[in-house]
């Protein structure tokens, strides 16, 4: 079903970005591709679906990839689109419509579905995705994980022979998650073939045939599912990946136990300063996105923000750092409020989408956007492995790579809060132990942190406790 033969990569003439690629995956396969951010999955799925060579054409290409029996290289996108369908590690570069309707049904347009089929086809895809919620709605206006959803289910709609998928979880809630697994599932029972390129592994422990360990652009190992999933934990962690395990909340060593917000309110930290927010309330376009939200955070505090796709985790950071206005309440910080724009100079946010807050010519630059001096832009961007591409363009890094590029940023901005909003999407287990480990020495150093997060395995590393917003004006706190 797909053929990769030989194949040696480079986005330019200087590196190869792959080299000596040779896989076949059979009909009805499910193969996973994991290894360290950076290590070329993403630009396997690349080859695969045909974004290279005929979207990215000033790489260097040697050998040849087959899939769905069409020889990629000489396919036209449009015709190896009935075939083959994607799903992009960030969900809005793929889209191509204004609202959620009319992207589900863009690919069977595109393919010349019959209006008949047309209707029948989205109706099932909305009922068997459980996607009703998404529909008639902007997509401007969605979270990332809905987005994330939708994006799935345009790929879904076109019901091809090979589903290529990049970092397909990477903005879904628990719930988002296990949706996802049971239509991965249930499309392997109907003998599609799934490539599927991920760092979080615990929902495929059941699903993937074979696991393509890569390094540096090479296939380092193929693994049978077992014999993957049998690694210890000293060998996964070496290799750099995620847990096996399905993560969940746990009161760590040093964390502060479970606390009640009513009763209890964050400590104030070493130098009395505490942030709080009261009552708050936001509307979008006359819609109630989350009401009488309050909790507090102190001075070297660590705090998750959790809760499904679509409550308004995002908006409620927006409000805090004085990016979106809220309706009414209050946010305030040692005991003064602060108005939107002194929000604004109070707080940092790395925001989900960093694409959105990537705008210099090269990542020495980017950093330099904060004021830093360069002694210490260097060490921030050696601490994030970034060093070797200070020269490189933002927008040519892996996913991983930008993430870590806008949490280096915020770093050296040395605002008071900081907010990350899904700050480990695409990073691999050495790099957010990293990221967690850098947080902490924030924490340390006075700063009040924030995290919305899904990543229960990355609240167990770095967070004290976790406030979860329940989409009804309510909030649960819980221990890390």
């Amino acid at each position: 079903m797909i053929t990769i033969n030989n194949v040696t990569f480079g986005y330019n003439q200087k590196k190869d970005t792959l080299k000596n690629i040779d896989l076949t995956i059979g009909p009805g396969e499910c193969l996973l591709l994991c290894g360290k951010s950076g290590c070329g999955k993403t630009t396997v799925t690349k080859l695969v679906n045909g974004l290279i060579p005929h979207f990215i054409e000033n790489g260097r290409l040697e050998g040849t990839v087959t899939a769905a029996g069409l020889n990629v290289t000489a396919t036209e996108l449009y015709e190896l689109a009935k075939s083959i369908a994607s799903v992009f590690q960030n969900p809005k570069s793929q889209f191509f419509n204004l609202d959620s309707d009319a992207e589900l049904a863009f690919g069977l347009e595109n393919i010349g579905a019959s209006p008949e089929y047309m209707r029948q086809r989205l109706d099932a895809v909305v009922r068997e995705l459980d996607i009703e919620r998404l529909m008639q709605r902007s997509i401007f206006a969605m979270s990332g994980g809905e987005r994330q959803a939708l994006a799935f289910g345009s790929a879904f709609a076109i019901n091809p022979d090979i589903y290529v998928l990049d970092e397909p979880t990477a903005n879904l809630d628990g719930d988002g998650v296990a949706v996802l697994k049971r239509q991965l599932g249930e499309i392997k029972r109907q003998g599609k073939t799934i490539l599927i390129a991920e760092h979080r592994l615990y929902f495929l422990t059941d699903l993937i045939d074979r696991a393509v360990y890569m390094e540096d652009g090479e296939i380092v190992r193929i693994y049978p599912r077992e014999e993957f999933f049998a690694l210890s934990d000293e060998q996964r962690i070496n290799m750099g990946l995620r847990t096996f395990s399905t993560p969940a909340l746990n009161a760590a060593a040093g964390r502060k136990g479970e606390e009640t917000l009513a009763v209890s309110a964050a400590p104030a930290g070493q130098n009395g300063q505490e942030l709080s927010v009261r009552e708050l309330c936001c509307e979008i376009k006359g819609k109630r996105v989350f009401d009488r939200i309050s909790f507090s955070a102190g001075s070297g505090e660590i705090v998750g923000i959790t809760g499904n796709n679509g409550v308004g985790k995002s908006t409620l950071m927006g409000c805090i750092c004085g990016l979106t206005k809220e309706k009414s309440g209050s946010v305030s910080l040692g005991g003064k409020e602060l108005t939107l724009r002194q929000r604004n100079r109070e707080c940092f946010c790395v925001m989900q989408d960093v694409n959105h807050q990537l705008f210099s010519d090269s990542v020495g630059n980017e950093c330099a956007l904060s004021g830093a001096g360069r002694p210490e832009i260097e060490d921030v961007l050696k601490t994030f492995d970034l060093y070797t591409y200070k020269d490189s363009h933002p927008m040519a890094l892996s996913g991983g790579q930008k993430q870590r590029l806008a949490i280096a940023c915020g770093v050296l901005s040395h605002k008071k809060i900081l907010v990350f909003d899904e700050p480990t999407s695409g990073l691999d287990y050495e790099r957010m132990t990293a990221v967690a480990g850098l947080i902490r020495k924030l924490a340390e150093k006075g700063h009040i942190i924030l995290i919305v997060t899904h990543d229960r395995e990355f609240m167990n590393f770095v967070c004290d406790r976790s406030v979860s917003l329940t989409g009804k004006g309510r909030e649960v706190e819980e221990p890390c």
